[in-house]
């Protein structure tokens, strides 16, 4: 894993550091306004220095990476915290696995049809996600 102190584009940086699968996939999210640098939306072309703050939107999630290391090759998944510092809150992690956890609606098998009670909660919870 190479330190380079050169900057690099965003969009490579990002599949580098493993935020996206493949490279199209990064300059997809970013010319579709879901990385952005001091709240501003960047280009494909945008440099990543050290020390830079991205947010970044995967699917539902709100993500906050702080660059440690600029880096032209991907690197493994070990490696990752070596390469930026998560500072996404705590709290989207929460929001995530709430709307995960409520996202299909299952219900235990000979429970039944869900009351009109519980209809409409099972339905402002599908509003608020």
């Amino acid at each position: 894993m190479e330190n380079k102190e050169e900057p690099i584009r965003i969009d490579k940086w990002l599949w580098a550091a493993r935020l996206f699968k493949t490279r199209s996939l990064a300059v997809d999210a970013i010319k579709g306004g879901k990385v952005k640098m001091d709240d501003n939306a960047v280009k494909p072309s945008r440099e990543v220095k050290v020390g830079d703050v991205i947010q970044v939107q995967i699917e539902q999630l709100h993500k906050v990476v702080e660059v440690k290391m600029v880096i032209k090759n991907r690197v493994s998944a070990k490696q990752v915290p070596e390469v930026y510092t998560d500072l996404t809150p705590k709290e989207e992690y929460e929001r995530i696995e709430f709307m995960n956890a409520y996202k299909a609606e299952w219900r235990d098998r000979g429970a039944g049809r869900p009351t009109k009670k519980e209809r409409r909660m099972i339905e402002k919870m599908k509003d608020d996600l």
